[in-house]
């Protein structure tokens, strides 16, 4: 059995320097190629995609050049091909064995389980936001140098896909506020080093972030040309049927803001009291009661006061999955290699707190 070291590019594979860190790229054998050219029965291959819609399959010659001259140009960052891994999966092992030393490690988890190309879907963008904010706020310090650096690359490629399409931009305003507020006081203690890499580096990353918060404050938003149904059309049970849909406060306050009719129904009490009573429990809601003017209960008061004391349900598209069989990280819809006889019983979604526990030693 070979032994794999800690090393994860280990030795007897190509490997090829890209914007988001190292991809492993893997030969074929020419007669697969010339026999029947079904790239989707190889496990493994390197498909470089370009600016235009073709793909290309190069073979090692192609990659050894590819890598020699990435390796003399290693600060160019806006490359005209990208590599990237089709297994989007991880094995999450905690302790060193005979067959296996070392441990896995935030920077490889980012590069296995993709989440460049995981942003993309608006089913599990927020849950990468999310997952991104939690690094922010504990993470930092722990962070190795490529997983810095996908970190930020993922994040770069966050804020300009909402300046694109402005989806969410809130979201991602809070993300960045608590990054520059955590890097802020982290810096005052550089003489303790407590971050890894050159103190420079984390200044200029400050100053991106800055940047970033001054663009998305000076977002503006695209203005819809009304062809025909709009929002404001809807009968008022449909328009009340989205409000008790939303499971998010700011939410809820943003749309009542769009027309007068939308800040009536978000406005009423039932609906706030429905949304205390999904986030929180009876007890925790008893113990902080805030009476209104009138005598009754303020549940709106009531949401935002709760939510400084207590975590709120997290609600995500779709989410990674871990299976306890195999002990694998993957995206769902991916799946992996599983041998045990019922999969399904083994699968356990992982929320972006979890993701985080997987990876602390």
């Amino acid at each position: 059995m070979p032994f794999l070291g800690q090393d994860w590019r280990s030795p007897g594979w190509r490997w090829v320097k890209t914007e988001d860190g190292w991809k492993r790229c893997e030969t074929f054998s020419h007669a697969l190629e010339d026999g029947n050219n079904q790239l989707n029965d190889i496990s493994h291959t390197v498909i470089i995609t370009g600016g235009d819609e073709n793909e290309e399959v190069y073979n090692t010659e192609d990659c050894e050049f590819a890598a020699k001259k990435r390796k003399k140009d290693p600060f160019r960052n806006n490359t005209d091909s990208q590599c990237f891994y089709r297994e989007k999966w991880i094995y999450v092992h905690k302790e060193s064995t005979k067959e296996r030393h070392g441990y896995c490690t935030l920077g490889e988890a980012f590069n296995r389980l993709d989440f460049s190309s995981a942003i993309q879907d608006i089913r599990r963008f927020n849950y990468v936001v999310k997952l991104l904010q939690l690094i922010a706020k504990s993470q930092l310090t722990s962070l190795s140098g490529a997983a810095q650096k996908n970190y930020f690359n993922i994040l770069d490629k966050i804020v300009q896909k909402v300046m694109e399409d402005q989806y969410n931009p809130r979201l991602i305003k809070d993300l960045l506020q608590d990054l520059s507020s955590t890097l802020c006081i982290l810096i005052r203690g550089v003489g303790k080093s407590v971050l890894v890499g050159n103190i420079n580096i984390w200044i200029c990353r400050l100053e991106t972030i800055l940047l970033w918060q001054q663009q998305l404050k000076n977002l503006q938003m695209n203005k819809q040309v009304n062809n025909g149904l709009t929002l404001s059309d809807l009968p008022l049970h449909m328009l009340n049927n989205i409000l008790y849909r939303f499971s998010d406060g700011w939410d809820i306050i943003t749309l009542g803001q769009v027309t007068p009719t939308l800040y009536m129904l978000s406005e009423d009490r039932q609906l706030w009291k429905k949304l205390c009573q999904y986030h929180f429990a009876e007890k925790q809601f008893c113990r902080h009661l805030i009476p209104s003017e009138k005598g009754h209960i303020d549940w709106k008061l009531m949401y935002f006061a709760l939510q400084k004391y207590y975590p709120i349900k997290e609600q995500y598209g779709d989410t990674l999955h871990f299976c306890r069989h195999c002990s694998i990280l993957f995206w769902k819809d991916t799946g992996h290699p599983c041998t045990a006889s019922d999969p399904n019983t083994c699968l356990m979604p992982v929320s972006p707190q979890h993701f985080i526990d997987l990876f602390k030693f």
